[in-house]
């Protein structure tokens, strides 16, 4: 799994004063590492604070870019892990979870308390607690995929398996739909 040496910050390998010393990017590559995985977080040059700017930076395809949705139903937040170019179904998502009740969007201020990242860095682990997690299916599409690493300008390249292993997520394709 590799990054194009032109998304690369110059401030990739500072780990002192660079993006990757930022305390939410360590705490993901602290759980990468716990997990067995030998992934490495990079640094981009551009922001990749949505999917569409996560892509251009890694000139990949949208629909590889994984991104970390928090919603919550009932009272319990749970992330959805969904490609770039489809959105959650926010229907099935209790269903796919075992879990039972309305789902909605979190605001900024529960997907903080429930993931300990603030929205545009999102990763999909490195949690302060354990999440219901569903991961899209169709990431499959993809043999390497990139997901948030804690900063909008850090990602980590992974495969849907492994990011099913790290998370402990269910994949199930009734999670994401075609916009």
């Amino acid at each position: 799994m590799s990054v194009p040496q032109s998304a690369l910050s110059t401030a990739n390998d500072d780990l002192a004063n660079g993006p990757l010393s930022n305390s939410s990017v360590r705490r993901v590559i602290d759980a990468l590492a716990a997990g067995g995985s030998n992934t490495r977080v990079v640094a981009l040059t551009d922001t990749a604070r949505s999917a569409q700017d996560a892509a251009q930076a890694l000139g990949t395809e949208l629909g590889a870019i994984v991104k970390s949705l928090v919603f919550v139903i009932g009272d319990q937040p749970v992330m959805a892990l969904v490609a770039g170019d489809r959105q959650a179904d926010t229907a099935a998502l209790p269903g796919c979870l075992g879990l039972e009740g309305r789902c909605k969007r979190a605001d900024a201020e529960v997907v903080r308390a429930a993931t300990g990242f603030a929205i545009g860095g999102v990763a999909p682990l490195g949690h302060p607690a354990a999440l219901p997690i569903a991961l899209d299916a169709s990431l499959g599409r993809f043999p390497t995929v990139f997901a948030a690493a804690g900063h909008p300008h850090c990602v980590f390249p992974t495969t849907l398996d492994e990011l099913a292993r790290l998370t402990g997520g269910v994949v199930d394709a009734r999670i994401a739909k075609n916009p």
